[in-house]
């Protein structure tokens, strides 16, 4: 999809205001069980996948919480900005490790199961499974994969053929008062652009594709106006 000229632009601002929404709202501080938390202390609490957490962080797998599982675990929520970081092994935090795996894993072939179209020439591919993404021309990697962060539940990130239709390298939503660098919009009001938030922070964006600014960047530079997008999968938790 093409649109120009001012009526064009001034979708796309609006599309892109509402599209930063999940940036702004302050995820609920739970420890995954739907108990809120005034502070996040350490607890003394086992989690519901505690033994998958202690082995993921190479602790002694008892299924116990010990002072010193509780430490790793906030490390590790800590690391990737998820609250609270009160050493809980709860669901979040597992999903996100069972995420990181996923990611590893793929290594520099994302797309061996061929999900992503090969026929396209230039495009940019969206796993929300596994939240990456990289480019590709035809079947031959050109950049990534990189870790995203996608829609929250309510708000995921549209699925399906899309198309980079606008793009404006310091977007500003006025909306929202939130700045957008490197914004390409290929649905609406959805768009890759950069954010300084982890890429595992929860509950995620408004369906925009978050990017680490560096990756927002190279982005910027390899795509262009009419480039093919494509999204596939469903994002833990939504």
């Amino acid at each position: 999809m093409r649109i120009s000229g001012k009526t064009h632009g001034v979708r796309a601002r609006r599309g892109a205001a509402l599209s930063v929404a999940g940036l702004l709202a302050a995820p609920a501080l739970v420890l995954g069980t739907g108990t809120s938390a005034q502070a996040a202390s350490c607890t003394a609490s086992k989690g519901p996948y505690q033994k998958q957490v202690e082995k993921y962080l190479k602790r002694p797998v008892d299924g116990r919480q010990s002072t010193a599982d509780c430490k790793a675990i906030r490390t590790f929520q800590a690391s990737k900005g998820i609250t609270p970081a009160a050493g809980y092994a709860g669901p979040v935090t597992w999903r996100t490790m069972k995420t990181i795996t996923a990611q590893k894993a793929a290594g520099k072939n994302p797309n061996k199961a061929r999900k992503c179209p090969t026929n396209k020439g230039r495009i940019a591919c969206v796993d929300l499974t596994r939240q990456l993404s990289w480019i590709q021309d035809g079947a031959k990697l050109r950049f990534g994969p990189v870790p995203v962060r996608t829609g929250r539940d309510g708000a995921e990130t549209r699925t399906g053929a899309k198309r980079i239709y606008w793009r404006n390298i310091d977007h500003w939503s006025t909306l929202y008062d939130v700045r957008m660098p490197y914004a390409q919009f290929f649905d609406g009001g959805q768009a890759f652009h950069s954010v300084t938030k982890s890429m595992y922070d929860n509950p995620g964006s408004a369906g925009c594709v978050n990017m680490r600014p560096a990756d927002a960047k190279s982005y910027w530079n390899l795509l262009r106006n009419g480039d093919d997008v494509f999204v596939y999968g469903r994002k833990p938790g939504t």
